[in-house]
């Protein structure tokens, strides 16, 4: 608890007060534009296969996860005090969401490999049951760890400590050393695999993409620059799952150097991979671009669409993956 306590009793966190005012906007934002997003499928039947389930996903957790992790930052910074109990949940449900939005990518990219590669059996296999069993597999996947740092930790923590209040933050669950080393050692190992399966998955598209006729040729590089983000994606959702042992240390150095450290990598390594997908999955497709306009702004801009006989069933389908 010594993070806590020596955090509670600093008062030069208070001038601070142009970051959470910005950070408050961007997650709007990206809330606001997420949201939106799943609207839009929830909306069009021709979204339920496998690609638009899983990229609905991903935005549904990046929003929980991202909205999840502003609140505890915010009240790290106003130092709110929470109920342990409540805090560690909050936590484990953070974890939870950290591993799953990676897993999904991962498959994601699968997804892809499928598609491109194995066409001819890309409809037997990205069936809708075969996703909600995959899904399935990535919600377990992702609830192992988190559960059992969840459980060992209640089992550190002294009786009295378990009824306190707290700032609440994911460092609280990383004090017992051996536990915090086992989740690290696990987090490297899942992200060597999920990596191994990327640059895989990577290099499979890529040699079908040479091989390929000129039509193919064009689906097989978007396949490429699809996967490419993911890989991406992937690197900066993974560093940020270390960045907690980034951060306790420098609690005992300078607390304001902490707080600094935190709002940066909560800009780069939680809201900047959140943003990589609206961005190219959406705004630079066209017709996904038009849809997004038309439900963001009620049919205002699709008037004239209206005027010459279209409706809303007439606004084109969305090809996310391209």
């Amino acid at each position: 608890m010594n993070l806590v306590n020596n955090l509670s009793s600093t008062s030069s966190l208070r001038p601070l007060n142009e970051k959470p005012l910005l950070v408050q906007v961007v997650v709007g934002i990206l809330l606001y534009v997420n949201g939106l997003m799943i609207f839009t499928f929830l909306k069009k039947e021709t979204f339920r296969d496998t690609r638009y389930i899983l990229f609905a996903q991903t935005l549904f957790v990046d929003s929980a996860l991202m909205l999840l992790a502003y609140l505890t930052l915010m009240g790290m910074f106003y130092q709110y005090p929470m109920h342990m109990i409540p805090c560690c949940i909050i936590c484990t449900i953070m974890n939870l969401l950290s591993l799953c939005s990676p897993i999904t990518l991962v498959a994601m990219c699968l997804e892809r490999y499928v598609a491109i590669c194995l066409p001819l059996r890309h409809a037997s296999i990205s069936t809708t049951k075969n996703t909600f069993i995959g899904l399935l597999i990535i919600w377990n996947v992702s609830f192992a760890l988190p559960l059992f740092i969840l459980i060992v930790y209640f089992a550190y923590l002294p009786p009295g400590v378990m009824f306190s209040y707290v700032a609440c933050s994911v460092e609280i669950m990383l004090q017992v050393k051996w536990l915090a080393d086992t989740r690290a050692a696990t987090l490297q190992l899942l992200f060597i695999m999920m990596l191994c399966i990327i640059v895989s998955t990577y290099i499979k598209i890529m040699i079908a993409a040479r091989s390929a006729s000129s039509e193919n040729k064009k689906s097989s590089n978007k396949g490429l620059k699809t996967v490419l983000l993911h890989g991406i994606q992937l690197l900066l959702c993974m560093v940020q799952l270390i960045t907690p042992y980034i951060e306790m240390p420098l609690w005992k150095l300078d607390v304001m150097l902490f707080v600094n450290v935190r709002y940066s990598n909560f800009i780069l390594f939680v809201i900047l991979p959140r943003c990589l997908s609206p961005l190219v999955y959406g705004l630079r497709d066209k017709k996904f671009y038009n849809a997004l306009r038309y439900y963001a702004f009620c049919g205002i801009c699709n008037q004239q669409k209206i005027r010459d006989g279209k409706t809303l069933k007439d606004v084109p389908s969305i090809s996310i993956h391209n």
